[in-house]
C-alpha cells in the first residue's frame, strides 16, 4: 500500500463539535474504503491566505493514511460532494516524506527518534 497525506479545510460556519463530527465521519469512510489511518491531526480554526466562498477562516485537518489508488479516488469524490469541505489536497508521500512525518510525530509525542547505525 502507498502512503498519502490529505489536508482539508472545513467551513468556519460549523461549531467545533460539528467539525469534529465531520472528521470522525471522514475517518470512518476512508477506513471503509480499505485505508489504514496512521495519523489524524486537528490544526484548528485558522485564517486563510485568501477568501474561499467568501470565508476568510476555516477548520484545518490532516490525515496520513495508507491506501490503494482507488481508495484515494473514492475519498476525494466524497470530499468533493460534501458541502462542509472548502478545499482539500491529497499528496502521495515518498520515502523521505514518510520519514520526516514519522520524526515529526515522534517529536510531538516526546519519543526520541530511533538511532541510525
Amino acid at each position: 500500500m502507498t502512503s498519502y497525506e490529505t489536508v482539508f479545510i472545513l467551513t468556519p460556519v460549523l461549531s467545533e463539535d460539528q467539525a469534529k463530527e465531520a472528521v470522525k465521519k471522514f475517518e470512518s469512510e476512508i477506513k471503509s474504503f480499505g485505508a489504514k489511518i496512521k495519523q489524524s491531526e486537528t490544526w484548528g480554526l485558522k485564517k486563510m491566505a485568501y477568501p474561499i466562498q467568501k470565508k476568510s477562516t476555516g477548520f484545518y485537518f490532516l490525515f496520513e493514511f495508507e491506501a490503494g489508488n482507488t481508495t484515494v479516488a473514492d475519498f476525494e469524490l466524497m470530499m468533493k460532494r460534501d458541502e462542509r469541505v472548502l478545499r482539500f489536497l491529497t499528496i502521495k508521500m515518498n520515502e523521505d516524506h514518510v520519514e520526516y512525518a514519522e520524526s515529526r510525530r515522534n517529536k510531538k509525542s516526546g519519543k526520541s527518534a530511533p538511532a541510525e547505525a
